[in-house]
């Protein structure tokens, strides 16, 4: 019982929270374009899905995602178990940053492998794709993201870690993009600051959060308010560089083979 009334207080919640766009579209639909839509009932009928979804969804994140996340940075940053990858000698006033290397490499493959399966990220590379026809890889710009998202991810465990002030590094990455956009090419610098963005979605959000909070709370001297957050700051913002590098190498190959092609049509020629 206490798993219904859960459910249902959840389900309440969203349809109070979704109301509002409801309200806002079919207001727009019904009063200012006064025009009753042709699929009304798939319309209808999709909207109540949206609703069963999200609600489902949030109670997933809040029985399952949360508490693994808050676990697995817990059982990592355990001084056990940091101990038992040491000699015998050492204790825990002798545990170093380098000596959280699993935390890192966890926070690395999380955060590539949920911005892979970000919803978000593949419908913008799909829509990408179609509008250049082409000339943008979906694989290539979700793995370029996911790459991104995953360095960014790795730095912020490094900073709850080590306690650095999270303005620097923030400020850091925000002059290599800005340099970045000087010479990256045109039409990659809007779908680049995007990527960005579709990073903290559904998938990414939940996971990170919960890393984050998790480290604060189990790596010794850290403040949870303080520390806890910021890692969704470094999966936004380093998406951007890795996109625009991305687009960068693919540029200059283009470049080299179109200099290595006139070379060898020089060489046939003579």
């Amino acid at each position: 019982m206490s798993i219904l009334a859960e459910l249902f207080a959840v389900t309440l919640d969203t349809v109070t929270d979704v109301l509002p766009i409801a309200a806002i579209i079919f207001g727009f639909q019904f009063a200012v374009l006064r025009q009753v839509p042709a699929n009304l009932g798939e319309i209808l009928a999709g909207f109540a899905w949206v609703l069963v979804g999200l609600s489902l969804f949030l109670l997933g994140l809040k029985w399952c995602l949360f508490p693994l996340g808050r676990l697995m940075a817990g059982q990592l940053t355990d001084p056990s178990f940091i101990l038992s990858g040491l000699g015998a000698h050492e204790t825990i006033a002798d545990i170093q940053w380098v000596d959280y290397y699993w935390v890192y490499i966890f926070a690395f493959l999380i955060g590539f492998s949920t911005t892979i399966a970000e919803p978000a990220l593949i419908a913008v590379a799909i829509k990408a794709n179609d509008v250049s026809g082409g000339a943008i890889g979906i694989w290539g710009l979700r793995l370029s993201v996911a790459l991104g998202v995953a360095i960014g991810i790795s730095l912020g465990c490094y900073r709850i870690v080590v306690g650095d002030p999270i303005h620097w590094y923030i400020i850091s990455g925000y002059v290599i993009v800005v340099i970045q956009t000087t010479f990256a090419p045109k039409m990659i610098i809007p779908l680049a600051y995007d990527s960005g963005g579709v990073t903290t979605s559904t998938v990414t959000v939940p996971l990170v959060a919960a890393l984050g909070l998790g480290l604060s709370e189990t790596v010794p001297g850290r403040n949870p308010l303080i520390d806890g957050f910021g890692l969704i700051a470094f999966a936004s913002l380093f998406p951007i560089m890795s996109v625009m590098a991305y687009a960068q190498l693919s540029a200059a190959k283009a470049k080299l083979d179109h200099k290595r092609n006139i070379q060898q049509e020089e060489q046939d020629a003579a």
